[in-house]
């Protein structure tokens, strides 16, 4: 695949979190009830980034947990034979909260519907709401992020690469052009 143009750089990224922090705390008139969920693999660090702003804006922690949706996915036997499957880590209670999935890219919203199915099997959250920092398109479900970092028209042949420095030691995003 070919680099077609960098869409965000790291003070993009940087912004679109703190926003994205500002947009859950207004949307919940606070975060006492919010827990935030990043989804494996980029979906963590940008989990735990949007915890920070949190903090520095209300002065309050947010529990962060992490969720592998592997073996929920609908498409499993055509990603790999031997998926890599990773922990899920939610060391708390999730009952009557208000769950934030992160998630790096949403495109058909195959991984959310996989995501909302594992979080149903942990517990019943009072809701579940859905922050990602891009937004490309391309629903093949009826699901629809609460809050988007950036909205990327993208056509079938590009693919958005998100790279965050906690995974691949840098952060920026990239519209790649299949060959």
């Amino acid at each position: 695949m070919k680099v077609k143009a960098k869409i965000l750089d790291e003070k993009a990224i940087n912004r679109s979190l703190t926003r994205l922090a500002h947009e859950i705390i207004e949307k919940n008139k606070g975060v006492e009830n919010v827990v935030l969920i990043g989804i494996h693999t980029r979906g963590v660090p940008l989990a735990k980034k949007i915890a920070e702003k949190i903090k520095q804006i209300e002065n309050e922690d947010v529990l962060v947990g992490s969720l592998d949706i592997t073996l929920y996915r609908d498409d499993l036997t055509k990603v790999d034979y031997n998926p890599v499957v990773n922990s899920t880590d939610i060391s708390f209670d999730i009952e009557n909260k208000c769950v934030v999935l992160v998630d790096d890219v949403i495109f058909t919203g195959r991984t959310i519907r996989a995501a909302m199915d594992a979080i149903m099997d942990i517990g019943r959250p009072k809701n579940i709401q859905l922050a990602v920092l891009v937004d490309r398109g391309h629903r093949e479900l009826p699901i629809r992020p609460d809050y988007v970092g950036k909205n990327v028209p993208t056509s079938k042949k590009e693919v958005i690469g998100v790279h965050v420095s906690e995974v691949d030691g840098k952060n920026e995003v990239i519209i790649y052009e299949k060959n």
